[in-house]
């Protein structure tokens, strides 16, 4: 006798536009504490189609909205696939895709956004770090598609807690693919000298994973030569020093369409007010990641935060991240 997991309906729609049903066609184990689900419209139409890089948004059943990263390749798809990590610091996000979506389950999606695009030309590294190969994958499928020049380096502290081993084994482009685990023997524990190398003139660096590998990546490419222009990060929490800072200073936020002002104080965010104000505002990461609360600036300068705008973006002042970003004049004014 099976046992049967009660299917619970599904919510509305967070918001009236822009979001897609869709439920949880299939479900499986893809490492320790990695689930793999494949989301499919609700009857079974096609779905807008994703670049490699892109994530969507979900709307869980426990009300928070997380964004992940799709392994699809590019182009028009029936279903996407996501791999989740159960993180031991959770704030939710991943808890409730690992404890409530299970196969059957309907959930709302936000379409395909890409902050994490493949430069349109020139041969490509790939790194990542754990659950950081869930972008990475479609990119290897796009560079391979297109006959471009790549390698996929893929670290992780050992083979069970890797993911998609047996789709890379099985992958065309297998040949490309190099492990590194940290409990394998020293020659095949990862260096980024040898990953790296000199910069050739050429070459562009995509590494997603944990902070550290990010940060040591980076600095290490930038030693090399590698030009800001050639190295390219996608992060899943934002670093903990940024956070450490979110206590500095108040300050107050005008919203430009009502001319309503509201404080904000020492040790809340931007967001948290406004929402608490009753001002609508769509939230996901809470940590500057995704992009999904940005709003545009009319007046103030403001102490950017965020780990989506690029340092030319931040410069120009006309959008800033509301979850996790500051203002260093003492008043903002925002397209609200």
């Amino acid at each position: 006798m099976s046992l049967q997991h009660p299917v619970p309906p599904r919510p509305a729609a967070p918001e009236p536009q822009g979001w897609i049903a869709v439920r949880v066609a299939h479900r499986e184990s893809l490492g320790a504490d990695i689930v793999g689900l494949q989301l499919v419209a609700e009857g079974d139409v096609p779905l807008p189609p994703a670049e490699a890089g892109a994530h969507i948004e979900l709307a869980l059943p426990n009300g928070l909205r997380r964004c992940y990263s799709l392994c699809n390749p590019p182009g028009p798809v029936t279903a996407y696939a996501l791999g989740v990590l159960r993180d031991a610091a959770s704030r939710g996000g991943s808890r409730c895709v690992h404890a409530e979506l299970l196969p059957g389950t309907g959930l709302w999606i936000r379409p395909p956004r890409n902050l994490f695009p493949l430069p349109a030309q020139g041969p490509v590294c790939l790194l990542a770090g754990g659950i950081g190969i869930t972008p990475l994958l479609a990119m290897a499928e796009q560079l391979h598609a297109e006959g471009r020049d790549f390698r996929l380096h893929y670290a992780c502290r050992s083979r069970a807690r890797a993911a998609f081993l047996p789709q890379l084994a099985a992958a065309p482009w297998a040949a490309r693919v190099q492990l590194h685990f940290d409990d394998g023997p020293p020659a095949q524990r990862l260096s980024l000298d040898a990953v790296l190398g000199p910069f050739d003139g050429a070459r562009h660096l995509m590494v997603c994973g944990p902070a550290g590998l990010i940060d040591a990546a980076l600095a290490r490419a930038a030693a090399l030569g590698w030009p800001e222009a050639h190295r390219h990060a996608e992060r899943f929490a934002a670093a903990p020093a940024a956070a450490e800072r979110a206590a500095e200073g108040g300050f107050e936020v005008v919203l430009a369409r009502s001319g309503r002002v509201v404080p904000v104080p020492a040790g809340r965010s931007v967001a948290a007010c406004l929402i608490a104000a009753g001002v609508p505002l769509p939230l996901s990461c809470e940590q500057g990641i995704c992009g999904t609360c940005a709003v545009r600036v009319l007046d103030g300068e403001p102490d950017h935060r965020d780990l989506v705008f690029t340092a030319a973006e931040q410069a120009a002042n006309t959008h800033f991240t509301p979850c996790c970003s500051r203002a260093k004049s003492a008043r903002l004014v925002l397209d609200l």
